[in-house]
């Protein structure tokens, strides 16, 4: 029996090679996305052109709670089994303190803190039964703080406690990990120019972008480690030292 693993937000970037990744491991694979409906299509058509019916989608809106539900539900008659978890779906724009407002709150949070925690609430037993992980993603700077950032950091922050608390809650069965990624690929709809491209680079000691490969090659390392549970892997070429 093939292993399961369902990815939040991949449709596209570092989801989207996570999913590429463990397909060619013979998995199957639930592609959860939010509103790239079509990207979706197009990575579970590919996937199952290969491997046939190994791939299946499902939309969600992790902001909201009937949805979250409704996901659950549907998460559960998908595949025989759920292995793996990788909540990596997030939201991320600036929250300067003289404007964030209680709806940039709501989404922030949920995306990136509710949404998984309540997953995860409704998902373990199945991952249980699979002696299986979750993984979060997170985010490298959280240690530094960011200006204009404080929704998010709070949001990703709360993640890696979730991460912590629920490793020892949720253990001997599951393994709980993040990951915190460093400077992979520009954020969404925006485009760095070379001169930002490169002072980015000159802060990192390794002097390179990372790739979304670099993500997906960690989870597939931290699913196959089962006796690390309760830590954030940074994957930012020493960004952080």
């Amino acid at each position: 029996m093939n292993k399961t693993i369902l990815i939040t937000g991949a449709a596209r970037r570092i989801g989207k090679e996570i999913a590429l990744t463990f397909s060619r491991l013979d998995w199957n694979i639930i592609i959860h996305f939010n509103s790239s409906r079509i990207d979706a299509e197009n990575l579970a058509l590919e996937i199952n052109n290969t491997r046939p019916n190994t791939a299946k989608i499902i939309q969600a809106n992790l902001d909201n709670d009937d949805d979250i539900t409704r996901m659950i539900s549907e998460c559960r008659g998908m595949f025989d089994s759920l292995d793996v978890l990788v909540n990596n779906a997030s939201s991320f724009f600036p929250t300067p303190i003289k404007s964030a407002s209680l709806d940039d709150w709501d989404n922030l949070v949920g995306s990136n803190l509710k949404g998984p925690l309540f997953l995860i609430k409704g998902l373990n037993d199945l991952i249980a039964r699979s002696k299986g992980s979750i993984i979060n993603i997170t985010d490298t700077n959280l240690s530094k703080g960011v200006a204009n950032f404080s929704v998010y950091s709070a949001a990703k922050g709360g993640l890696e406690s979730v991460t912590k608390g629920l490793a020892r809650e949720l253990g001997p069965s599951i393994t709980v990990n993040a990951i915190a990624p460093g400077a992979m690929l520009e954020p969404p709809n925006v485009t760095w120019d070379e001169e930002h491209k490169s002072k980015v680079i000159n802060n990192i000691p390794l002097r390179r972008m990372g790739s979304e490969k670099d993500i997906a090659n960690t989870v597939k390392f931290l699913v196959d480690a089962k006796y690390i549970t309760g830590q954030v892997i940074k994957v930012d070429g020493g960004r952080s030292l």
